[in-house]
């Protein structure tokens, strides 16, 4: 399938962390971006991509939608040959999974995937998913072969009690494939990706990511971290293989993209030779029983403390690297140059 680059390409979820990334290489390609948006009025929300846009050939035009807004993707969607699809809620803690993390990744999902097929020249979508949606807990991995997680593996423990996120990317990945099925004009590329890391378009992010680079600098973990395993990739990489997977013909089905194995006190360790001095590093990792002891105080549930802490993580990244190219960063620099924009950008108070 020929995807012709001088079309339109729908940006969903554009003023996030991933998709800022994805936007800014987009317009460097000389694309015009159609990016639905709750509030494209707002200037404090497109400020960063405003500023990339009018330094690139290509250009971003706004449009009003929500992902719970049935038929509000349609207008952006005109035109369109490729739609990548990021936008999902991505928090740990939540007091109404269902209606915080569940139904807006599948709703939403739903939302945008009826406009697919309401418009005619759509031939690709790129969806975001998780390497959540292909296991669960670390422990899972006991069960694979060789313990490392590939594309053909589903998670099949996370629910809306235990895990609640990766419960979402579950059910809303399975919706997208449920509905390209169902039809044969588009296809679709599954981007699967592990723990996103590295600078974003906008310094003073709120993502996930953000969070847990900025609690290794302000204190939160000079006790200690926790031992848990994880993959890691920098978030330009993601935004490439979006990128790859929207305009490579042959690009298919499901993709693991992942730099390393790590675990989060050898990201910490990583910042230790240029930071250590000045910050509050983690030096140790926290004893497994001490963690099922406070973890409910901090809102870690013990069953996830007892499924992931002391586990290792795998990946089989290899489909990703022969099928679309891929070629990592490493986390290194990723950890660096992330932790630097942080410092750079006052996030830690001196």
């Amino acid at each position: 399938m020929k995807i012709d680059q001088i079309k339109p390409v729908l940006l969903t979820g554009a003023t996030g962390y991933l998709a800022g990334r994805i936007a800014e290489q987009l317009l460097d390609m000389g694309i015009t971006i159609h990016a639905p948006i709750r509030n494209p009025s707002n200037p404090d929300k497109t400020k960063y991509l405003d500023a990339i846009a009018k330094e690139s050939k290509g250009s971003i035009k706004y449009f009003k939608a929500d992902l719970l807004d049935q038929g509000s993707y349609d207008e952006a969607m005109q035109g369109c040959e490729v739609v990548i699809h990021t936008a999902s809620p991505f928090t740990i803690q939540t007091k109404n999974p269902q209606k915080e993390l569940v139904d807006p990744a599948v709703n939403g999902t739903t939302n945008v995937l009826e406009s697919a097929n309401r418009t005619e020249t759509v031939k690709r979508v790129v969806l975001t998913s998780s390497c959540a949606s292909i296991y669960g807990d670390a422990k899972d991995l006991l069960d694979y072969p060789n313990q490392t997680m590939t594309e053909e593996h589903w998670n099949t423990t996370s629910t809306l009690k235990n895990n609640p996120y990766s419960f979402s990317k579950v059910m809303a990945e399975k919706k997208a494939w449920e509905m390209n099925k169902a039809q044969s004009r588009w296809d679709m590329v599954v981007i699967n990706p592990s723990f996103i890391l590295g600078p974003g378009i906008n310094p003073f992010g709120t993502s996930e990511s953000f969070n847990i680079v900025k609690q290794m600098g302000d204190g939160t973990m000079k006790m200690g971290a926790a031992n848990m395993g994880i993959g890691c990739v920098d978030v330009r990489n993601v935004a490439e293989a979006h990128i790859k997977a929207a305009f490579t013909p042959e690009a298919n089905g499901r993709n693991i993209i992942s730099a390393e194995n790590q675990n989060f006190l050898g990201l910490a360790n990583m910042l230790q030779e240029k930071y250590g001095k000045e910050y509050p590093l983690p030096k140790k990792n926290l004893p497994k029983w001490l963690m099922w002891l406070m973890g409910p105080m901090g809102g870690i549930p013990r069953n996830f403390i007892s499924n992931n802490v002391n586990y290792p993580w795998k990946a089989d990244n290899s489909k990703g690297v022969k099928e679309l190219g891929m070629e990592y960063i490493p986390i290194h620099k990723t950890m660096n140059e992330f932790f630097g924009q942080l410092v750079e950008n006052g996030v830690f108070k001196k």
